[in-house]
C-alpha cells in the first residue's frame, strides 16, 4: 500500500475538498457537516476563515499523489478537537487511521478531544486505534441528517 502523506492545506486543495463532501452518503455518516452542501459560497467562505485563523491546524491528506482528505484541529466549546474527512472512494483503505495516526505525532496538543455520531461505526473505529477513548454523550441537530443526532465524544490523553 502507497503510503499517506500529510501536509499543510491550502487555497488550491479546497475546490478538491470541496468536491469529497458534496458525497450525500459521507454526508449523511459525518453527520454535523454543512447545512448546504452544495453551496460552493458557503463552502468557500468557510474555509477561507479556516486557512486564515492561526488557531487552526488545516492539514490536506495525500495518498497515490492525490488529495483525498483533510485533518483539522480546531477549538470547539473551548476545547482542542480534531476531525478528519476522507472521500468515500478511499473508505475502508485505512487511510483515516493512518492520517490520524501521522497527524497525532505532529501535534503534541493534549488533551485532544473529537467527536462522532454513535452510529458511525467506521469514525469511532478510526478513532478507538488512534487511542482515542469516550468521556460522554451529547445530541446536536445534524445539518447532514436533518435530524437530532446522538454523538460520542471522545478524548485522547496521551
Amino acid at each position: 500500500m502507497s503510503s499517506v502523506r500529510l501536509r499543510d492545506a491550502t487555497e488550491a486543495d479546497v475546490l478538491v475538498f470541496f468536491d469529497h463532501q458534496l458525497d450525500p452518503e459521507a454526508n449523511r455518516m459525518a453527520a454535523f457537516g454543512a447545512a448546504d452542501p452544495t453551496d460552493r459560497a458557503a463552502f468557500l467562505v468557510r474555509w477561507a476563515r479556516i486557512l486564515a485563523d492561526d488557531a487552526v491546524v488545516a492539514k490536506a491528506i495525500e495518498f497515490d499523489g492525490r488529495v483525498v482528505g483533510h485533518v483539522l484541529r480546531f477549538s470547539q466549546f473551548g476545547e482542542p478537537e480534531v476531525s478528519y474527512w476522507i472521500d468515500r472512494a478511499y473508505w475502508g483503505m485505512g487511510l483515516a487511521s493512518a492520517a490520524l495516526r501521522e497527524y497525532l505525532e505532529l501535534d503534541p496538543v493534549r488533551p485532544l478531544y473529537a467527536r462522532a455520531a454513535v452510529d458511525n461505526v467506521g469514525s469511532l473505529r478510526v478513532l478507538d486505534k488512534c487511542g482515542f477513548v469516550a468521556v460522554g454523550e451529547d445530541v446536536g441537530f445534524a445539518e447532514g441528517r436533518g435530524e437530532e443526532v446522538e454523538e460520542f465524544i471522545l478524548r485522547l490523553d496521551a
